[in-house]
């Protein structure tokens, strides 16, 4: 269970360095986030259809039957699909918000108020009775991101309105992620949804990206640009999905829950060790609100199914 847990904090690791390098890649050039989505979609999407595929064989071999994308249902592939949607959306509100404000902040936001909301709207979608726990969950949460807010004011010298606001619509559209994720647990393979999922949302991001003139931004970048992005797609997307399940496997969902909660800490630790972002006494306070509320919200607010991590980073 040790090797499980430690390869999940290191998934956390990993996709909390994806706000970072997306920073820095925002800084130094004129690629758009939702630019920045698609590519690292692109890039990752191979790497899924090799797992997808691996993925079948052994469960051929195991007689469990196939995987096959043409033996899925209508009923199995349209929650998937769903799924690819919110990827998308989300890749884009995720990515802006961290080019608006900061890593960290964002990254805070959108990550840490997801498990909150999810916990309070389980109960009126899909018949989960929220506890008194939770409700205070949600509360502390709101008092976590006024504090963060309150912090990035006081360090910016000004209000980052509209990337907060952006933050929380990540936080939203994440939510809706999960709840479908729960609601179609349709025994859908890992690597099989996670393939669809990410496959979607590059078909959805592409029209979008060309319509905007997104493409053009790609024309500036150097090696050492390309090199980046290619990181955002491989490491935190691929290598930092296979660490998070391979653990899942020996370790308690509850657990798993809560280190997962590390990720937006450890990016709010990386943007301050290496672009300057800091928090603040205030920002700091909120930010461990924000983290207990989350913990809270995960232990008590009903068991996650597995395939609601397509990727938090």
């Amino acid at each position: 269970m040790i090797r499980g847990a430690l390869l999940i904090a290191l998934a956390a690791l990993l996709w909390a360095t994806t706000g970072i390098v997306a920073k820095f890649l925002f800084t130094g050039t004129e690629l758009q986030p939702i630019t920045l989505g698609f590519v690292r979609l692109v890039v990752a999407v191979p790497f899924f259809w090799l797992l997808m595929r691996r993925e079948q064989h052994q469960l051929r071999q195991s007689h469990h039957g196939s995987a096959s994308l043409r033996k899925l249902g209508r009923k199995a592939l349209l929650p998937l699909a769903a799924l690819g949607f919110f990827q998308a959306f989300y890749q884009g509100s995720y990515l802006l918000a961290v080019d608006l404000t900061g890593a960290g902040i964002a990254t805070l936001i959108a990550l840490c108020l997801p498990p909150v909301l999810v916990s309070l709207l389980a109960a009126p979608l899909l018949g989960e009775k929220p506890g008194w726990l939770t409700i205070l969950a949600l509360i502390a949460a709101i008092i976590g991101t006024g504090m963060l807010v309150l912090s990035d004011m006081d360090t910016a010298g000004t209000l980052r309105l509209a990337g907060i606001l952006v933050a929380l619509l990540a936080a939203v559209v994440y939510s809706g992620f999960t709840l479908t994720s729960r609601y179609s647990s349709s025994g859908t393979p890992v690597f099989t949804t996670a393939f669809i999922c990410f496959f979607t949302a590059a078909l959805i991001l592409f029209p979008v990206v060309a319509l905007t003139g997104g493409f053009e931004g790609l024309e500036s970048l150097n090696v050492r640009h390309w090199l980046m992005i290619v990181y955002i797609g491989v490491v935190p997307t691929c290598i930092g999905y296979v660490s998070f399940f391979t653990g899942m496997k020996t370790t308690p969902a509850t657990l798993s829950s809560i280190i997962v909660t590390m990720e937006p800490l450890f990016v709010a630790l990386l943007a301050w060790l290496f672009l300057g972002e800091v928090l603040g006494p205030v920002g700091i306070a909120g930010a461990l609100i924000l983290t207990a509320a989350v913990i809270v919200a995960s232990r008590y607010g009903g068991k996650s199914g597995t395939g609601e991590k397509a990727d938090a980073g």
